[in-house]
């Protein structure tokens, strides 16, 4: 089976319903096939050691065609395989802790805690670039009137 990384298989990394329903191939290329490798390395295998296990991936790869079916954001880093959407799924840790951790602890480009309430994300969106170029923005996503604003904290 391919991997991304350890814990990442090729086949979750780029999975996608809305892919599968309307026939559209979500395969990235060779470029950002080694950022989201890097980005498994340098976010999600670290935080995955520190949850002691399973986290969801709700989202990671997107191609240009996908990120446009669901609405992305035209600059959406997700389509240059630099950004995963998690989720805590499985139990270990919260969404909000993972937020925390990250936060605290890791090296990102972009950490942002989108929708839900003030004690939990819905979900967590982070993104790696690289040591020298992450800008280490933290944000926060809400809707207002049904537009998606983000904020930073």
């Amino acid at each position: 089976m391919e991997k991304i990384s350890k814990h990442i298989s090729f086949k979750e990394a780029i999975k996608s319903n809305t892919a599968l329903r309307r026939g559209i191939d979500n395969k990235p290329r060779a470029y950002e096939k080694q950022n989201m490798e890097i980005v498994a390395e340098n976010i999600f295998e670290p935080l995955r050691e520190w949850a002691e296990g399973p986290i969801k991936i709700n989202s990671f790869y997107r191609c240009e065609e996908l990120n446009r079916a669901i609405g992305g954001s035209s600059r959406s880093q997700h389509c240059e395989g630099r950004a995963m959407d998690i989720d805590d799924t499985f139990g270990h840790k919260t969404n909000a802790e993972m937020f925390e951790y990250i936060r605290e602890n890791l090296s990102f480009d972009q950490l942002i805690w989108e929708f839900g309430d003030s004690d939990n994300p819905a979900w967590v969106h982070v993104s790696y670039v690289s040591k020298d170029q992450n800008r280490l923005r933290v944000m926060k996503a809400v809707k207002t009137k049904g537009k998606t604003k983000y904020s930073y904290i």
